[in-house]
């Protein structure tokens, strides 16, 4: 179900002049209805819908009529006003279609009276003399030849004399001039420019429109004699057309309409018809013949026609030519099928030249038009023709050639176009071949083994192959290769492949089931069909990553269903048949399931998908038992987060938005929001968030039809109904699922809740109230408003104050929605007045975070309409002006107060920090005000305030304002070292130092801040009595006042954090302000609140500010400002405005160029704020412009960034590199930015050679982001990927070893490029040239180059030239005896090898049997060279690179018998080596890791070559030596070296996981891990390395846990035999619980958590305690503990944990359903759960309790805990303090307590009165600490102490129970049961979950309460 939103239809209502109403009246008649009282009562409606309903009645009664209506005075007069009508509506109003489409309907009887009517308005039309007003005539001019059929109506109108086409063609060509004169006028004016471009295209279309239906309608003889006036006009046009057609200031768009224009005028005039194509060939061709050429045409069009064309205008004119000729069955004879060819010819020669993307566009549109028209020309079976546009012609290759060269191109829609191209040709050749075999036509043949042999990554290869199967059927392209499917499928791991993939497949599965019903008459041909295309489908969907599966899911597979609905069946068989073998599987070996969705997560894949589109009802498969409601509940709380999508969407999303939810679904909602609110991943909360949307829609829309369905149905068939579901009963329990949605909602808003949550719960409810919020007088089903009371106000409210803005921006939306009733309850003063209060401390804290706090609170008070009365009027005086002014709204009242306030507290700020800029950064920040005023100013209706004066010198006063702090805080940042300013201890000989840096930046005298260095810690005294004297101090926050007299440290990070806020803040606020100024020409100066002068000044302060500021917060945020004022300036009428952004680019551009001495512009720091000065000047160019400043800046920069005089000065040249970078990186220079990608590579490449370091480094930066531009952003962690762009690199430069600088940038670009597909075809540029150069770079010195010059020669070898170029390099390499052997030609020759063989193993290249072959030749040439894998090479990296070669060599055999030739050899290697005789080195050694490493892989590939079934199968001799390797597993695991143990275990886990899958042979497996469980439990014991370490728990799991039995064998050996003492065991409980810290790192937790994972069948849910309750519980604790870990990892591990206990569970209880691969929070609510079952079984209850009541009650002391969090805030004043992103105590100790009840409950269990008396002591003890703590706090603590609050909250929430505890101790027994009778479950469960969590645990224990209903 996709939502849409409802567009609401406007329709203009026509209003009836005074006139026309007096007609009207005069002829109506107030007995009957007639044609004149039906138009007055049309007139008189103020609703456009319904004046179209009215309209519509017209016809009816015309036609009523007698013959003699026609002669009725009242018939004329009405067809007049509806003529009138006509004209004056806009073209886009639908009622001028509607009343054209009446009026068509005439009688032909007064049909002449409507055309005498239509004449005179359209004559008083034509005598328009405005310029702006010739849109409107044109406009109607089109719509009357478009609206009106070809009958009577339009020939009468245009056609019926001369002299009225005369005026028409004369009004058209006077049009065309004014509209070019005006544009003339304006030049530079962007927005009048643009609009009269629109004018003048219309201008050209016209005529257009109105000459091709002058062709249809008169003779001859008329329309071509040359006295005529209506050939004069046609002169004229056409000398217009050509004139705009080669005027280059025009948009391309006239451009190519003129180019239509001129061709359509030529052909209308020119005689013979039939010279026409060769005139236009002679244009195209350059050929000038003036003696051919008509005199008139010559006179009109003779002096452009002789020029030289550019490029543009021969593109148009081909364009035109294609478009307006007729070139169906070649009707211009042979003189038109050369015409085809030269356009061919023309348009192949400009693809090369045209660079603009613009222009690129229309050539590919242009040519795709050639292709159809080549279509159209074929049909008259032309032979030459034929012969011309074969497959095989020269023309037909080339148009290949244009289509390989641009089917990737960056453009979307010139990818299209190739596409159709492509498409085109192949239709060419199949209408020329007509007749014949095209599976076995060469053409095809050729062109689709061609195609199958690219890469799969070459994206035009998807579209073209698509098209290739249309034409010769999929099982022509499978009988070559049927494994396509699967690579298809394969590639849709990327995304930016996924779309084309998955259009080729559902092209290829369509077509393929076509040829099998058409050819296979039985239905046996659908099992084939799914083998091919649903299987391996549903394989990658259960094992698949997760991108590859999603965008299958989102691409493929609704195509797959769409095609075959009835495949839906299949899928479900087969997964539901796997679900629960894939879910034990997953116990059977490590898999982790939070990577892969498994059988169920595919089944709920298939299922949404279906249901979304149509192809499902999902309460038909759930009555039939297919699905049950356990399997998805299974789903909403499985571990992978996209099978909980996939469930929930399956609940959601349908295919009719009116579809009726069911109880069901609903019941299965609650229980997705109990565990799923709290996810850490956006796109996840985003997901269920727009699910849930989906889902209330449904509900809202059902519940309209339901309403009508119960009011529409009669008593009796509300009787018949009665056994069904009542359309009341559904719309009741829809208002109680929605009340228990939102109660869930509300709750999870409480203290200490997640931000996830919050986020997600407040998303939620903003839909909520969006959706039901319905129009007044329609019945709606439930109202968010009736949900809200003053406690869930407060909550609301409370969100404020999160650390995280977008949880503020959605609580205050959320807020807004509900203004009306929320202020309805929030009317408490008291409470006003403490919020208000609480925002203006919060306005000036020190903390950044708490001003954004502030400013929504602000926000959300100046809607309340006591606001004044209650805080503002003690602190400002009173407006009665404001009184008076009822008009006015409260907010804007209030805003305006507000402001005021803040304003006056910031002047005297200002004037504070003036004295002292080190108190101001201490005590009083002064960003936190402006943020507030710039926030309370976003929110006003610009364009409809009332208090205009107050305004105009309210926004005078803050642009003021803006300047002053920017003169007190610019010093700082526009400083050279801004981040330093206070030396940081009490060294006075820095201060010292210090003092030039202090004088650079003085601003004046009086301020001591800049006249010596302060030392730190001094005391910030205030003079009490000098503040008094300034009355507004009053006003300055209490938290200020109270620190008068405290100790401030104030730090360097204080005084810049308060400068370049400030900054930030200004910079906004006159962004803002700017706004204000109105775009329009204004009538009066006082139409704006800001004047031309106050903008003027703004922009001379921005750019002041970003050309001197030095650091990068304040330029980077002064930039967001300036982009919001030079947007405003490029839509301004102002010319003076308008020509600012140019004047000031020109200026700094000069600036730049200068090189001046006194310049100020900043050379460091990336050039600092000017590349954001100038990408704001570019970026604010119209889209639709020429891009004429972006054009003339590149120019520019590019001369600067490349000089061609070595002696210019260097800045200039880095601060045009710095700003290229800039340029090169805003994504909002689009495609305009692309044709500079060349120049900028040059440029950076060249400048990477300066002598000059900053060059160098600002060459580099701008490599790096051409290399963005061009390949995209980073998509892989293997920075080598082909997906990948953007590489880290270093400065190789070195003058020793005379390295060329730019080595390293060319080989990292040249290692990124592929093949053209023409590349040794058509292609004049081949990459064969580069090859010889880059195998010389394998030579390099530099490590670094080597190995890029190894990946850079992989894309310039063809696939055909692998074998060849790895033996020519093998051939190099030297022998043992050779005199000079140099390592580092050995190292790159190897390397250049090894990348080779590796590039085309994992394109899958070595399946090819040719290069099978060649894979013999390297064989047989690397065994000479053996010696450089052996002790005489002294050097060990080359041999670690050989070693590399060899590991490749065996993975690319797809047999060990391939090597057998020289195994043995390889034997000698491994036992010569150092592995088994020791290594007599050093750690130190260079190489000696790597070596070590290498020859582990080489002994390790080797080995499982022996695990293979050929070499396990085979008897001969050479197979029997290969299965028994030199070397064992085991040698490997007690090497002294870590990195080869870890690559031992590593090989381990993977043949462990391959055997249980069955994917290898076991009996080969099983000989090489002979004894490895005592091997891997000595080694646990000793290991040391972390990393082996945690390889060593999980390869011993594998290996133990295939079979349960191996555990007590193995297990309880090592407890009971070897008798370890039960000190030993607790010892290891003691480590495993510190290994489960909080502080432990994230290695060390999973390695806990495999442990705890490996011993809970035993140990954990074991039906004995074998280590006893208390460290089996401390076990349990651990796992919990990691069920709560902020890492989702650790969670996700720890999971694991709970999906052991639940399949043993299910294995001990049969069939019954359990939950089992859960995620966190369901894991959490199960461990609990398990845990008290545990208590139960083993009879530990009465044990067991008050440990599990000790968790809950918790172990922390509130007061230390407020201690600490003190202490940190004192020391990080701009830290965030802890942010909560995961754990919520409250939901866990709310789990625990039900869980607890449970447990009592069923065993009537009753503490003792001791046990009961301590736990009763400490719980009231900790709830008194508690309440006190609470009241010591400040008014609002909820802002002001925040985290205090909230930890206090959480401890209040938990301890509920301190005075329920006593309660045994004085009621009797007797009198608790009976209260607890008087309680119902219900009530019970609703204490328990929201809020006493604990109370029903201690007043069980005096009495038994009957819980048997919960």
């Amino acid at each position: 179900m996709v939502l849409k939103k409802k567009k609401e239809v406007q329709v203009d209502a026509f209003l009836l002049d005074h006139q026309q109403l007096e007609k009207l009246q005069k002829f109506s008649k107030a007995e009957e209805q007639n044609l004149a009282s039906l138009l007055l009562h049309c007139g008189q409606l103020n609703n456009g819908i319904q004046q179209i309903q009215c309209i519509k009645q017209i016809m009816p009664l015309v036609k009523m009529m007698d013959q003699n209506s026609a002669c009725d005075p009242m018939v004329k007069a009405c067809l007049d006003i509806l003529g009138e009508t006509y004209f004056s509506l806009s073209v886009k109003n639908p009622l001028k279609k509607v009343l054209a489409s009446s009026l068509n309907g005439l009688p032909e009887q007064l049909m002449p009276l409507a055309v005498q009517s239509f004449v005179r308005c359209l004559r008083e039309e034509l005598k328009t003399t405005d310029t702006y007003l010739y849109r409107k005539v044109l406009d109607n001019l089109a719509s009357c030849m478009e609206d009106f059929s070809l009958g009577m109506m339009k020939s009468n109108i245009f056609y019926s004399n001369m002299l009225s086409i005369v005026l028409h063609l004369g009004f058209l060509q006077k049009s065309l001039l004014d509209i070019q004169e005006e544009n003339r006028k304006n030049s530079g004016n962007r927005v009048v420019q643009t609009r009269l471009m629109h004018d003048l295209l219309m201008a050209i279309k016209v005529p257009m429109m109105l000459v091709q239906k002058l062709q249809e309608n008169i003779q001859g003889s008329l329309w071509k004699n040359h006295e005529s006036c209506i050939w004069q006009s046609m002169c004229s046009l056409l000398k217009s057309s050509i004139s705009f057609l080669m005027d280059e200031t025009l948009l391309q768009t006239v451009q190519t309409t003129s180019g239509l224009a001129f061709i359509l005028f030529t052909k209308a005039m020119y005689e013979p018809a039939e010279e026409l194509p060769s005139l236009v060939s002679d244009l195209l061709l350059g050929l000038k013949k003036h003696a051919g050429m008509p005199a008139w045409f010559v006179s009109n069009c003779g002096t452009q026609c002789t020029e030289e064309l550019s490029d543009s205008v021969l593109l148009f004119l081909c364009h035109g030519a294609l478009a307006m000729l007729d070139w169906k069955n070649s009707s211009m004879g042979e003189s038109g099928e050369k015409l085809l060819l030269d356009i061919a010819s023309v348009l192949l020669s400009l693809s090369s030249v045209l660079k603009e993307s613009n222009m690129i566009i229309c050539l590919s549109r242009t040519v795709a038009i050639w292709t159809n028209s080549a279509l159209a020309a074929l049909i008259s079976d032309s032979p030459n023709l034929k012969i011309k546009l074969n497959g095989n012609s020269e023309v037909i290759g080339k148009l290949l050639q244009y289509v390989y060269t641009h089917w990737e191109h960056p453009l979307d829609v010139v990818r299209h176009q190739t596409k159709s191209i492509f498409r085109n040709l192949l239709q060419i050749h199949q209408t020329i071949v007509s007749g014949y075999n095209l599976k076995s036509d060469p053409f095809f043949a050729r062109l689709t083994k061609y195609l199958l042999s690219l890469e799969w990554h070459v994206k035009g290869k998807y579209a073209s192959l698509g098209c290739l199967v249309e034409c010769v059927g999929t099982e022509s392209i499978l009988q070559l290769d049927r494994t396509i499917p699967g690579q298809i499928l394969d590639m849709m791991n990327d995304q930016s492949l996924a779309p084309y993939a998955s259009d080729l497949l559902e092209t290829m599965f369509t077509n393929h089931k076509v040829q099998f019903t058409s050819s296979c008459k039985e239905s046996s041909w659908i099992d084939q069909w799914h083998d091919i295309w649903v299987s391996p489908l549903l394989l990658i969907l259960c094992e698949g990553n997760h991108d590859q599966t999603t965008y299958i899911i989102d691409y493929y597979l609704p195509k797959l269903l769409r095609c075959s609905p009835d495949s839906l069946s299949y899928m479900m068989r087969i997964l539901q048949a796997s679900a629960d073998a894939v879910i034990i599987a997953v116990f059977r070996f490590f898999s982790g399931s939070c990577t892969t969705r498994g059988a169920l997560g595919a089944l709920m894949a298939c299922l949404r998908t279906a249901r979304a589109h149509g192809h499902l009802e999902l309460s038909s498969i759930m009555s039939n038992g297919l699905v049950s409601a356990e399997c998805i509940k299974q789903g909403l709380v499985h571990q992978h987060n996209q099978v909980c999508i996939d469930a929930l969407g399956l609940l959601c999303e349908t295919h009719r938005s009116t579809e009726i939810v069911s109880k069901e679904e609903m019941q299965l909602i609650l229980f997705f929001l109990e565990y799923n609110l709290n996810s850490q991943s956006p796109s996840v909360r985003q997901q269920i968030c727009s699910s849930l949307r989906k889902l209330f829609c449904r509900i809202q829309e059902s519940s309209q039809v339901l309403y009508k369905l119960e009011q529409n149905k009669t008593k009796q068939e509300l009787l018949e109904d009665s056994t069904r579901r009542h359309p009341s009963g559904i719309l009741q329990q829809y208002k109680d699922f929605m009340s228990s949605v939102c109660d869930r909602l509300f709750e999870a808003l409480f203290p200490g809740s997640s931000h996830p949550t919050r986020f997600s719960a407040l998303t939620i409810l903003g839909s909520v109230a969006e959706i039901f919020s319905v129009p007044k007088g329609q019945v709606h089903v439930f109202k968010l408003d009736q949900e809200i009371d003053s406690a869930r106000v407060q909550t609301l409210i409370q969100c404020f104050a999160s650390t995280f803005e977008e949880v503020k921006v959605l609580a205050f939306e959320l807020v807004m929605k509900l203004d009306t009733v929320l202020f309805c309850i929030f009317q408490d003063s008291e409470n006003i007045d403490l919020l208000f209060q609480a925002a203006m401390d919060l306005s000036t804290s020190t903390k950044p975070y708490d001003c954004a706090t502030a400013s929504y609170l602000l926000n959300f008070l100046v809607y309340h309409k006591e606001l004044h009365r209650i805080c503002l009027g003690k602190w400002i005086e009173h407006s009665p002006q404001m009184d008076e002014n009822t008009s006015a709204s409260t907010m804007e009242k209030n805003t305006l107060a507000v402001i005021k306030l803040l304003l006056v507290n910031v002047e005297e700020e200002i004037f504070q920090a003036k004295k002292s800029l080190l108190r101001a950064a201490a005590l009083f920040p002064m960003y936190g005000r402006v943020h507030c005023i710039t926030g309370a100013l976003q929110q006003l209706p610009f364009n409809n305030l009332t208090l205009v004066t107050e305004w105009k010198q309210m926004v005078a006063r803050l642009i003021l304002m803006s300047y002053e702090l920017s003169a007190v805080v610019s010093p700082v940042v526009q400083s050279s070292s801004p981040e330093g300013l206070i030396p940081m201890d009490n060294d006075s000989e820095m201060a010292d130092r210090l003092q030039m840096i202090l004088r650079e930046i003085q601003p004046q005298d009086t301020n001591d801040y800049f006249m010596q260095a302060k030392i730190l810690k001094e005391h910030c005294k205030i003079e009490s009595e000098k503040l008094a004297v300034r009355k507004p101090m009053e006003n300055i926050c209490t938290e200020m006042r109270g620190k008068e007299r405290q100790m401030c440290d104030v730090t360097a990070q204080m005084v810049l954090v308060c400068c370049w806020r400030s900054m930030k803040e200004v910079s906004l606020l006159l962004g803002t302000l700017c706004k204000l100024l109105p775009t329009q020409a204004a009538s009066e100066p006082s139409d704006g609140l800001i004047t031309v002068d106050q903008v003027k000044n703004i922009g001379d302060y921005f750019k002041h500010h970003l050309l001197q500021s030095r650091h990068r917060g304040a330029f980077e945020l002064a930039y967001a400002g300036f982009v919001q004022l030079t947007e405003m300036l490029s839509r301004c009428n102002s010319r003076s405005l308008r020509k600012m952004p140019e004047q000031w680019l020109s200026c700094v551009l000069e600036e730049i160029k200068s090189c001046d001495p006194s310049s100020t512009l900043c050379a460091t720091r990336r050039s600092a704020g000017i590349p954001f000065y100038i990408q704001a000047l570019l970026a604010s160019e119209p889209k639709k412009s020429k891009a004429d400043l972006l054009k003339m800046t590149m120019k520019e920069l590019l001369s600067l960034a490349a000089p061609l005089n070595e002696s210019s000065s260097v800045i200039p040249q880095v601060h045009a590199l710095n700003i290229l970078r800039a340029l090169f990186r805003d994504t909002r220079l689009g495609e305009n930015i692309m044709p500079y990608v060349a120049d900028g590579i040059q440029a950076a490449i060249l400048g990477f050679m300066s002598p000059v370091w900053a060059v160098r480094n600002s060459s580099t930066l701008l490599f790096s982001a051409l290399i963005t531009r061009i390949f995209g952003v980073k998509r892989e962690k293997d920075e080598n990927s082909k997906k990948n762009s953007q590489k880290q690199f270093e400065n190789v430069a070195s003058e020793e070893l005379k390295i060329h600088p730019s080595l390293f940038l060319l080989l990292l670009i040249l290692g990124k490029l592929y093949p053209s597909p023409m590349d040794g075809t058509y292609s004049a540029l081949s990459m064969a040239p580069f090859v010889p150069f880059i195998i010389r770079c394998g030579h390099s010195p530099v490590y670094r180059s080597r190995e890029m010059s190894g990946r850079a020669l992989v894309p310039f070898v063809m696939v055909s030239e692998v074998p060849h170029t790895v033996t020519s390099l093998l051939r190099e390499l030297p022998d043992c005896t050779s005199p000079c052997i140099r390592q580092n030609n050995i190292h790159g020759t190897l390397l250049q090898v090894f990348h080779l063989l590796q590039s085309y193993l994992e394109s899958k290249r070595f399946v090819n049997s040719d290069f099978q072959r060649g894979l013999g030749d390297i064989i047989t040439c690397i065994g000479t060279k053996l010696w450089l894998a052996k002790r005489p090479n002294p050097c060990l990296v080359t041999r670690a690179a050989y070693l590399d070669v060899l590991v490749m060599l065996i993975l690319f055999s797809v047999s060990g018998m391939q090597l057998l030739e020289f195994w043995e050899e390889m034997n000698r290697v491994i036992s010569d080596s150092e592995l088994m005789t020791g290594v007599p080195y050093s750690s130190a050694v260079p190489g000696l890791t790597q070596y070590l490493q290498s020859i582990t892989k080489l002994v390790i590939s080797m080995l499982s070559v022996t695990t293979g079934a050929d070499i396990q199968s085979s008897s001969s001799p050479v197979a029997k030596k290969i299965a028994k390797p030199p070397l064992s597993i085991h040698h490997l695991l007690h090497s002294e070296f870590h990195e080869v143990r870890l690559l031992a275990l590593e090989a381990v886990l993977l043949w462990l996981k391959l055997a249980n899958a069955k994917q290898i042979a076991e009996e080969g497996v099983l000989c090489l891990l002979v004894d490895l469980e005592g091997i891997l439990l000595k080694m646990a014991l000793k290991e040391k390395n972390l990393d082996c370490f945690y390889k060593v728990g999980v390869c011993y799991f594998i290996d133990v846990v295939t079979n349960i039995t191996e555990w007590y064998s193995i297990f309880l050996p090592c407890v009971f035999c070897f008798q370890i003492s039960e000190e030993v065991l607790k010892k290891w409980v003691q480590q495993i619980i510190s290994f489960c810290g909080d502080e432990q790192q994230t290695e060390m937790l999973l390695a806990a958590a495999e442990v705890l994972k490996s011993i809970t069948p035993f140990l954990l849910i074991n039906e004995k305690l074998i280590l006893g309750l208390s460290d089996t519980l401390a076990m349990w604790k651990c796992v919990i503990l990691l069920l709560q870990n902020e890492d989702l990892v650790v969670r996700d591990a720890a999971s694991e944990v709970i999906q052991v206990a639940q399949s043993q569970k299910r294995s001990s209880k049969g069939t019954e359903f359990a939950l089992r691969i859960v995620n966190a929070p369901m894991a959490l609510d199960l461990a609990f759960g398990t845990l008290c079952e545990l208590l139960q079984l083993w009879g530990e209850a009465r044990a067991g309790v008050p440990v599990l009541l000790e968790w809950l009650l918790g172990d922390s002391d509130p007061q230390q805990g407020l201690e600490a969090s003190a202490l940190e805030e004192d020391d990080n004043l701009f830290d965030k303090g802890e942010v909560n992103f995961w754990e919520e105590k409250l939901t866990n100790a709310r789990q625990l307590s039900k869980h607890l009840l449970r447990l009592i409950q069923v065993t009537h269990l009753t503490l003792p009165d001791q046990e009961l008396n301590r736990l009763s002591r400490r719980a009231q003890d900790q709830a008194q600490l508690v309440a006190h703590l609470l009241r010591a706090l400040p008014p609002s603590p909820e802002f002001s102490k925040t985290s205090e609050f909230t930890k206090l909250a959480i401890q209040n929430e938990r301890r509920p129970c301190a005075m329920v505890l006593s309660l045994p101790r004085f009621c009797s027994e007797p009198l608790v049961r009976a209260a607890w009778n008087n309680v119902s479950s219900a009530q019970l469960f609703h204490c328990l979950r929201y809020k006493n969590v604990c109370c029903t645990l201690w007043i069980y224990f005096s009495g038994n309460l009957d819980l048997a209903a919960m």
